[in-house]
């Protein structure tokens, strides 16, 4: 579907005054933000000790970190604590096949979006990061709450199918586009 058909589909065509802007490459409506991120959620022990086809998810999630890496596109990881979760339990640790590099951002959260009382926000602004790629584990909860965070505050932002701890996604690993990443 191109952009006039859109149009047609939504009526904006009928409307005096434009409401849907032109499409742009990053998606995001942030100014002078270009960059991508790849935003890895949640990929701990606990989260992923009963997941479904476990070890596919922690490989492809690794695979596009290092394809990440590879192509310049920043790495920012998030992990989760709570009451039932501890900081600094087996449970809160990431999964010993994903290891986060030396300069790779780490963002501790307490709740599920990974934006709420964190330094997500600060960290991805310093980037200038306005577009993420989204992989974890939990997809129902916390890697949904984060995409919802994200859109909210003005992120374009995809949802890799292939590599979150439940199904859910837009986009398969293979088809990931990090964009104009810095």
């Amino acid at each position: 579907m191109n952009w006039a058909d859109a149009r047609m589909l939504n009526g904006s065509h009928l409307r005096t005054r434009p409401t849907l802007r032109e499409p742009s490459e990053t998606m995001t409506t942030l100014a002078n933000r270009p960059n991508t991120a790849l935003v890895v959620v949640d990929v701990q022990n606990a989260a992923l000790e009963r997941a479904h086809e476990r070890d596919a998810v922690v490989a492809n999630v690794g695979s596009l970190v290092e394809r990440a890496r590879r192509e310049g596109v920043p790495v920012v990881w998030v992990q989760h604590s709570d009451e039932q979760l501890a900081r600094g339990s087996d449970g809160w640790q990431l999964v010993s096949e994903l290891v986060p590099g030396d300069a790779e951002p780490l963002v501790e959260k307490s709740y599920g979006d990974s934006f709420e009382e964190t330094s997500l926000e600060t960290v991805l602004s310093r980037l200038g990061v306005g577009r993420l790629v989204v992989v974890g584990a939990q997809t129902d909860w916390c890697v949904r709450s984060t995409l919802h965070g994200a859109l909210a505050r003005g992120y374009g932002a995809n949802l890799v199918s292939d590599a979150p701890g439940r199904t859910a996604g837009t986009v398969e690993s293979r088809d990931v586009d990090f964009g104009a990443a810095s």
